[in-house]
């Protein structure tokens, strides 16, 4: 091992979560090379994945991963996979007596999956889905290392799932360990009946059998690890698991105190089968939620493409160069994934990585534990162009949207920033001028790409604490990553001087570069006021009277708005970054 491998345990929880998860773990394994010869990648993949064995002798690389979802939410992916079978037939039968045998017909499959079951048993699709010029690549949890050059027939096939897309498992490209999934019987995935839609009802939850299973799988990826240096928890905000996911991060916080926590909430933009009392419900949770696991982790970010959590959002942020409908999930939490593996970086290098604990605290400062997201997906450079060009072609606008429902104030304020440039392999970092030319702006005068960028996030947020992290390799997209991309970009996800016409482009966009930000800025505090008074306006013993049914207590429930009104005075500026008392005057409100 050529640095030191600081170990991550990731946990996922709900089922939009395993969406983005999902799609995530497909990205980290695009990424994956087995070529011995092959130079050390920038990210250090041993971060994330853990080495393992199989009864039979074969070695396997799996997600260092815990991911809990309701009852009937698998579809046609076994609980315990299938890298660890012994051989035997679950199904056979000692009984010499009479058998009634009742058969349940099995989900249908998709073509994706389809395809899955025809390779060879534990082997799945590599990268020469994509790529019409392939090199030697086996995917993770394979049993072999072997090439996939006798796929090439395949090489040209791609996938619209887009009508047959159900659950998270559909598009799952990896194999997952036996002690990875984790199924709470109590609560249906489907139906009216026995869902899991409050606050209170993920709170209870983590008790008696629920937490003795939690407690295990993580003590079974915690023991093997080295340098194990945190948790990164993926949480449901709309339902009951924000309740469930606080409780999580509060047990993690008791046990692990030592240990960087770093919590993204997930929502979506809509639900399929959403009503007037369930969008109540879900800005409720929304409220709780965020304020406990805030408190509990080290830094709280809300991922979503929803244009806010209030009662009335605004528009999904559109990209200039996707095509993605916001209302489909599997589309939604394909952008959130590509963002999340760029804001991710600074924690996974190979080099000089900044670990989980140091890099929440240059962002949540004071008190200030809750971050806002922002990405350029993808960066929009043209094929052939340098950093500085593409840069001066943004003008005076930052080329990023909103990742976490809250807009910049675009007032050159900012607490602390973390900005990530990822993907620009084989461009020019630096401007080429011919010697003699005078540099026509002062980012074609600097030496290096990391200044360039440094220069230019300065230049928008003067006076204010940052890090930048440039990494040349770019997110890989391998079958089934939705093709949502414009016609102007090439394979390579730069912009080409030329679109092609409508239709003719020759082969899809397999990899892309991203530019992402994390902030602490002032502009949470009015998106967390706004968010307090939607919350506080809803009375729920009149309103959603079995919102509270399992708890919390009526009490509890206003200390949590109340300490939710006090996180978002933390973010003005004329806060000092200090927690404000509920005795002072409220003027936000």
């Amino acid at each position: 091992m050529g640095s030191l491998c600081r170990e991550i345990v990731t946990l996922q929880l709900g089922h939009y979560s395993n969406f983005v998860g999902t799609h995530w773990w497909n990205l980290q394994d695009a990424s994956l090379t087995y070529d011995p010869d092959a130079p050390p990648g920038e990210l250090q993949n041993d971060v994330l994945f853990r080495e393992g064995q199989t009864f039979g002798g074969h070695i396997t690389y799996t997600p260092r991963l815990i991911a809990m979802d309701l009852k009937g939410s698998l579809q046609t992916l076994r609980q315990e996979g299938s890298l660890y079978e012994t051989g035997k037939d679950p199904t056979a039968i000692t009984w010499e007596g009479n058998v009634m045998v009742h058969k349940e017909s099995l989900p249908t499959k998709n073509s994706f999956l389809l395809d899955l079951d025809k390779l060879d048993k534990g082997e799945i699709l590599a990268e020469v889905d994509f790529d019409p010029t392939p090199v030697p690549h086996c995917s993770v949890g394979t049993l072999a290392m072997e090439t996939v050059n006798s796929r090439l027939e395949r090489a040209q096939k791609g996938y619209r799932l887009e009508g047959s897309v159900r659950v998270w498992s559909d598009f799952l490209r990896i194999h997952l360990h036996p002690r990875t999934i984790s199924v709470i019987h109590e609560y249906n995935h489907d139906g009216e009946a026995h869902r899991l839609e409050t606050f209170g009802q993920g709170e209870a939850l983590l008790q008696g059998s629920v937490l003795e299973d939690l407690e295990d799988r993580l003590h079974f990826f915690i023991e093997e690890c080295d340098y194990l240096q945190g948790f990164q928890v993926l949480c449901d905000l709309a339902d009951g698991f924000s309740g469930l996911g606080s409780k999580v991060t509060e047990m993690l916080q008791d046990s692990y105190g030592g240990r960087g926590i770093l919590t993204w909430g997930l929502a979506p933009v809509s639900h399929p089968d959403t009503t007037p009392m369930k969008e109540l419900y879900h800005l409720l949770n929304y409220s709780l939620g965020m304020v406990h696991m805030a408190n509990n982790s080290s830094f709280f970010c809300p991922l979503t493409l929803k244009g806010g959590l209030g009662r009335r959002p605004a528009q999904p942020p559109s990209f200039p160069h996707l095509n993605y409908d916001p209302s489909l999930w599997y589309h939604s939490s394909s952008v959130l994934a590509l963002a999340l593996d760029s804001l991710t970086v600074p924690y996974r290098l190979r080099h000089n990585s900044t670990p989980m604990w140091e890099f929440a605290d240059a962002l949540a400062v004071s008190g200030r534990k809750v971050v806002a997201a922002y990405g350029a997906l993808p960066f929009p450079m043209t094929q052939g162009c340098s950093l500085p060009d593409a840069l001066g072609d943004c003008a005076d606008l930052l080329p990023w949207k909103p990742l976490s429902a809250c807009p910049e104030l675009g007032d050159g304020h900012c607490f602390g920033q973390s900005v990530t440039l990822k993907g620009l392999e084989g461009q020019s970092l630096v401007s080429q001028l011919r010697p003699g030319m005078q540099p026509p702006t002062q980012l074609h005068s600097l030496d290096c790409g990391e200044e360039v960028l440094a220069s230019y996030i300065n230049a928008h947020y003067p006076a204010t604490p940052f890090s930048v992290q440039l990494v040349s390799s770019p997110s890989k997209l391998t079958p089934p990553f939705p093709q949502i991309f414009s016609q102007s970009l090439s394979p390579q996800g730069f912009l080409q001087s030329q679109a092609p016409p409508p239709k003719k482009r020759s082969c899809a966009v397999s990899s892309l570069p991203v530019l992402t930000s994390l902030q602490s800025s002032p502009a949470l505090g009015p998106w967390l006021s706004e968010l307090h008074r939607g919350a506080s306006t809803l009375d729920p013993r009149r309103i959603a009277p079995s919102f509270l049914s399992q708890g919390p207590e009526l009490t509890d429930f206003q200390e949590s708005l109340e300490q939710l009104h006090l996180l978002a005075r933390c973010y003005r500026n004329d806060s000092g970054g200090m927690m404000c008392s509920s005795s002072e005057e409220d003027d936000d409100d």
